[in-house]
């Protein structure tokens, strides 16, 4: 995944009103209760079914990093499906999203203007359709530079067009992205 990716996961993230299992075993029996048995676990995870079994029974205490990054991101991605769901439904219908972010922007624009890309820090909020086809787009499996095209036309629309109250023209290219940070 990618920053922007990542950042969309995260935020969603901030909505849980619960922490996520702590230990390998807890996490391994959600994971065994969500996919319905240790088998397809094992396969999720790339290690045997008898490892899932073992950490399952409490024989097996501590994963390697390796595992253990792949199995909170396992369980990151199941927990609180539906406060997830309500987290992405606000945003995409009232609230909208906030972008924090440091890239380098660059313009097409009327000759006489510069254009010459340069390294900004937004801070903006973006209405709920931008949240929405961002959410959607996600769900659909696009690309980073896909989700960067729509915050980019966002952040066009919004800040750098004022809402369609100046610059006219302009067209505004999203790269180089030094962080990306999203909030609901």
């Amino acid at each position: 995944m990618g920053k922007l990716a990542d950042s969309l996961d995260k935020a969603v993230e901030g909505a849980f009103t619960r922490p996520i299992p702590k230990s390998a075993g807890a996490q391994m029996r959600y994971l065994v209760k969500q996919l319905k048995g240790t088998k397809a676990v094992a396969q999720h995870l790339g290690v045997s079914q008898r490892t899932v079994e073992r950490y399952v029974a409490g024989q097996l205490k501590r994963p390697r990093k390796e595992l253990a990054a792949r199995l909170e991101r396992e369980v990151k991605k199941r927990w609180q499906p539906q406060v997830r769901k309500r987290a992405k439904r606000q945003a995409a219908t009232t609230d909208g999203i906030v972008i924090d972010t440091r890239a380098r922007f660059g313009y097409t624009a009327a000759p006489g203007t510069t254009d010459d890309a340069r390294l900004r820090h937004l801070t903006q909020a973006l209405p709920p359709q931008y949240a929405a086809r961002l959410f959607e787009a996600q769900e659909e499996g696009a690309t980073e530079q896909q989700l960067l095209d729509i915050a980019a036309e966002g952040l066009q629309e919004i800040y750098f067009k004022d809402r369609g109250r100046r610059a006219q023209g302009l067209l505004v290219e999203f790269t180089d992205v030094d962080y990306i940070d999203i909030e609901l």
